[in-house]
């Protein structure tokens, strides 16, 4: 690759600038970051060579090289080392190049990722001339999705990762721009402050919450599926009557519930698509499972799925726990609309939704793949904000 010259950047108050060797220890402060650890390649642990050789020898090598540029952000009125921004992979001769960055903790919530993203992406598309930069980020980074949406980016899909992290996912959300997409200095970009994807990348790069609900005298709690909860939705994914209404595999093993946890609870979270609960009694024993899933086709509804343990059926716990988590779609994640849906002739699963403020609409016929492989028809409700009132 040929060499790219090093330049200076300076836009909507930052100052974008070829790393320097006083610059290491800021750097090496700022990726003691457990989030820096955890979301980039930085090494772990990250000692003080591994800054002194970032700012002296690896940044100079790849504006050398022309492999990438990386740049220190600086506040422009200050001098602060605010960030790291940069093109990570450069490739001239196709027109195209990979933005990376992450910025350090005492400069968080100011916009900086998008703002020095988008300085580089104009200086990217005018003086190298490309024409089209790519975003990666792995499932559950909400802060890099946020900025990547801010800076003019359009998110597209997921793919595998090449180098998993050790203790993080295997998939990637990947997305591009485009130089007719590049917000102009100032602009709030397509992911303002106050769109619904700002409002859920700051909901879901959060830890999944504990939500309560109250039956008579007691109260339920809502919380993320843990690993002692396996063995009871063992035993509930068991049960004839599970069996007999949902579509959970038979015969059932507790690798079932393991990889429900790690592969749709879990994930579905890191994807920010909806959330998966345990209903647990005061003394924190398990009593169902409960889900609330975003529509792809329409982001402001969602759908609501549930299944109780045996011992715990007929005592009310699970239209409380669903008038509970619609509460909290409505209110925390912008949901207008939420609907449940259950194979015609479930008339538990349709009791505890009617009891939970659920209004029948009707039948949708042949909606859903069944047991013998035949389709089976639905019973649809839907609860609006208004209904739980």
């Amino acid at each position: 690759m040929a060499r790219v010259e090093p330049v200076e950047l300076t836009e909507d108050g930052l100052r974008l600038r070829p790393w320097q060797a006083t610059d290491a220890d800021a750097v090496h402060r700022a990726c003691q970051d457990p989030d820096i650890q955890r979301w980039t390649t930085v090494p772990r642990p990250y000692l003080p060579e591994h800054a002194r050789d970032f700012v002296t020898e690896l940044g100079a090598a790849a504006w050398r090289d022309g492999t990438g540029t990386p740049f220190a952000v600086c506040d422009a009125a200050t001098g602060e080392l605010l960030a790291s921004c940069g093109l990570v992979a450069l490739d001239k001769a196709a027109g195209t190049g990979e933005i990376g960055y992450w910025v350090a903790p005492w400069a968080r919530g100011r916009g900086v990722a998008a703002r020095a993203t988008r300085a580089v992406a104009r200086w990217a598309f005018d003086a190298l001339g490309l024409r089209r930069l790519i975003w990666q980020a792995e499932i559950g980074n909400h802060a890099s999705r946020l900025a990547a949406l801010r800076a003019g980016f359009r998110v597209e899909g997921e793919l595998r990762l090449a180098h998993p992290a050790p203790d993080g996912r295997r998939e990637a959300w990947i997305g591009s721009l485009l130089p007719g997409e590049l917000p102009a200095p100032g602009d709030p970009g397509p992911a303002g402050p106050e769109t619904l994807d700002a409002r859920r990348a700051a909901v879901f790069g959060r830890a999944q919450p504990t939500l309560f609900a109250t039956v008579g005298a007691g109260e339920l709690r809502l919380r993320p599926i843990e690993e002692r909860d396996l063995d009871a939705i063992t035993e509930t994914c068991r049960d004839p009557h599970t069996i007999e209404w949902t579509t959970v595999p038979a015969p059932y093993e507790r690798t079932h519930a393991e990889g429900f946890k790690r592969d749709i609870a879990e994930a579905t979270w890191a994807r920010g698509t909806g959330a998966f609960f345990t209903v647990a009694d005061g003394d924190d024993r398990y009593l169902a499972s409960i889900d609330l899933r975003i529509s792809p086709a329409d982001p402001v509804q969602g759908m609501v799925g549930f299944m109780t343990a045996p011992r715990a059926r007929g005592r009310g716990y699970t239209p409380a726990a669903t008038a509970a988590l619609a509460a909290w779609g409505f209110t925390t994640l912008g949901l207008a609309r939420v609907e449940w849906r259950a194979l015609v002739g479930n008339t538990a699963s349709r009791r505890a939704a009617e009891k939970a403020g659920f209004v029948m609409e009707g039948v949708a016929r042949a909606a859903l793949p069944t047991r013998d492989g035949t389709r089976g028809d639905l019973w649809v409700a839907a609860l609006l904000p208004g209904d739980l009132a």
